[in-house]
């Protein structure tokens, strides 16, 4: 017995190889964690999941004025969560599809879509994996989705976008900088129902190990969860990227790098800054 519960400690401080495993959907589709994840996005006061609704105000303001928003352009919003972006932007009159592959979250979405009377797509799937015939004037994909990915991942994702937007076409997106990489630090922690009882409605212990990897730029937040009849594991991945490291990817993959702001919300960019947006442009050619 103490040799499998040491065995079992070494797994869960075991740093693994980069990107080495994804779990991304245990947050959304799990029935307890989609549920908090929900929560969590419609609490306007948190950064958590979403930006506060302050935040998004301004954003949306910002986003309709910088990219015409209006009844002759079509919008998707990639993560679209419970619709906070995608509700406020089909105010402006545009088209707008919202993809997502939490059903809770899409589920409230298109409950408060129909109440509000608005029209909008809402597609249940894994952005990875959307296929549409539509084209877009505009692709998002906000709260820093893209850091969550793995390259060959972001590299499938730029290319989807390219399929997907018109020619001329742009993207946004949000990403977290080299400064916010260099405040994590890697530890340990444990706790009884770790994070309040995120995890699960039964008890559990939860341990969370951060690691760190330098040259890569890459924090991986490792969350074990033991319940009395299974243990989990949750790999929650974040790159972290300087401009130029971004804009390269960009490029590589065919666009054309358009703007850099502090955030989307059009901030002024700040070097200081824990975060930066893009927005970048299919060439007419592509």
């Amino acid at each position: 017995m103490t040799m499998n519960m040491y065995l079992q400690l070494q797994e869960i401080n075991r740093r693994p190889a980069l990107f080495e495993h994804y779990t991304a959907a245990e947050l959304w589709t799990d029935e307890h964690t989609s549920s908090k994840m929900l929560d969590h996005h419609l609490n306007g006061s948190s950064d958590f999941s979403s930006r506060n609704t302050e935040f998004v105000e301004r954003s949306v303001s910002w986003i309709v004025r910088r990219f015409g928003l209006a009844e002759n352009k079509s919008v998707a919003d990639f993560g679209c969560g419970p619709g906070l972006y995608t509700t406020r932007l089909a105010a402006s009159g545009a088209d707008i599809t919202g993809i997502d592959f939490s059903e809770r979250s899409l589920r409230y979405a298109r409950e408060r879509a129909q109440s509000n009377g608005m029209s909008i797509d809402y597609v249940c799937s894994n952005y990875l994996d959307f296929e549409s015939d539509k084209r877009f004037d505009l692709i998002t994909l906000i709260m820093c989705d893209f850091c969550a990915l793995s390259p060959d991942q972001r590299r499938a994702l730029l290319d989807k976008f390219l399929v997907h937007l018109k020619e001329g076409g742009t993207v946004l997106l949000d990403v977290y900088s080299l400064r916010a990489f260099d405040s994590r630090e890697e530890h340990a922690t444990y706790a009884h129902n770790l994070l309040d009882g995120f995890w699960s409605s039964a008890p559990y212990f939860g341990f969370l190990t951060t690691f760190k990897y330098g040259s890569e730029k890459v924090v991986l937040d490792k969350y074990t969860i033991v319940e009395e009849r299974r243990v989990r594991t949750i790999y929650n991945w974040l790159q972290y990227f300087s401009v130029e490291a971004l804009s390269a990817e960009l490029e590589g993959r065919g666009f054309v790098v358009n703007d850099v702001v502090g955030d989307v919300a059009g901030a002024t960019v700040d070097p200081e800054a824990h975060e930066f947006a893009i927005v970048a442009r299919k060439p007419v050619d592509v």
